[in-house]
């Protein structure tokens, strides 16, 4: 009689659904992107979903003597955008492009990808839509999506909130790689156009839309028939494979991956301190959605560079006998391409220099 009590007991017991984990909603999630990750398969990653841990083979990929470079990032505060327009299908492109950008700067081929998902409770359509830019993401970037984890945690996040984070893994052959002791006088840089505002400066942004009291669903005063949310999540640009080409050419002797801390933190990092280098402003063409930004926030021109891209968002440091071999390369593949600047040993001013403010 006492053992029934018991058993009874724990038939009406607490389950993890109780307390807001849905384990078959988890399962239901990796049956419904194992199809997304199979479609990013490539030569040293054949493995699919559902293991403990996630494979690469650098020697079936063809490397000798690598060099593996890894990156991490998220997307930020532009989430925010996602939750509060519905639009969930373009921030995985943003977390595979603000990774995959980061390692193509040193060299380096984006191999694989792993994506983290946290959430307060799962929606398997949403979280399956994240993936589906994911997947997107690293089909434009040539990287497997080998793997990932998602987790339930109700009470760490309201209902329909999410987070992102994003993990890749790149190589490079040893003899090729770049850290920023190529980059030297003389070098001319090169800019490749962005798509908008790409994943930085949204807390900036969110902060101009709410004092001109305008919500994501309004009209875009730059993009003609988008609301401000749909022209705002017009995903970060990859530039991975472009890169990768140009690099062939020979005469690419760095990268920049333009960020957040816009210019004048982020094309520092490629060069030593005893360089310095020049950037015209006038040398490509202002898009609408920075003209815009400025104007309604009324942000001097020199907080907009250290906050944004303004336009472009790519650096390339090139040999000046190769520069117009790279821009011919880089535009046969549907580039725009701006010579915006160029490299000189360092006086006593700054690391950047901005011409025509």
């Amino acid at each position: 009689m006492e053992d029934t009590i018991a058993t009874d007991q724990k038939k009406n017991g607490l389950t993890y659904r109780d307390a807001g984990v849905d384990i078959d909603a988890g399962n239901d999630l990796v049956n419904a992107i194992k199809p997304l990750a199979r479609a990013t398969r490539r030569p040293g990653a054949d493995s699919s979903l559902g293991g403990f841990g996630g494979l690469f083979d650098p020697k079936a990929a063809g490397y000798k003597d690598p060099v593996m470079v890894a990156a991490t990032d998220g997307v930020g505060t532009k989430l925010k955008l996602a939750l509060e327009t519905g639009i969930h299908n373009t921030v995985g492109i943003d977390l595979v492009a603000m990774c995959v950008n980061d390692l193509v700067v040193q060299g380096a081929e984006p191999l694989i990808f792993l994506d983290y998902f946290a959430c307060g409770k799962l929606s398997v359509e949403v979280a399956r839509d994240v993936v589906a830019g994911i997947a997107d993401g690293c089909g434009q970037a040539g990287c497997a999506l080998i793997g990932g984890e998602t987790a339930e945690m109700p009470g760490m996040y309201g209902d329909g909130d999410y987070d992102l984070a994003g993990f890749s893994v790149g190589a490079v052959e040893r003899d090729s790689l770049l850290d920023g002791s190529q980059v030297k006088p003389g070098n001319v840089l090169l800019g490749l156009a962005s798509s908008g505002v790409h994943s930085n400066g949204f807390s900036l942004v969110r902060k101009i839309l709410e004092t001109n009291d305008l919500g994501f669903g309004d009209a875009a005063p730059f993009a003609e028939g988008k609301t401000l949310g749909e022209a705002l999540l017009e995903p970060t640009r990859i530039y991975v494979k472009q890169s990768l080409a140009a690099l062939k050419t020979g005469g690419v002797n760095g990268f920049c991956h333009i960020t957040g801390g816009g210019f004048y933190e982020n094309l520092p990092r490629v060069y030593g301190e005893d360089l310095a280098c020049s950037v015209d402003v006038d040398s490509w063409p202002s898009l609408p959605v920075f003209d815009w930004l400025a104007q309604a926030g009324n942000i001097a021109a020199t907080e907009m560079l250290r906050t944004f891209n303004c336009g472009i968002g790519m650096v390339l440091f090139v040999e000046a006998d190769k520069a117009d071999e790279i821009t011919a390369a880089l535009e046969d593949a549907g580039e725009s391409v701006y010579r915006i600047g160029e490299m000189h040993e360092r006086q006593d001013g700054p690391a950047v220099h901005i011409r025509g403010l």
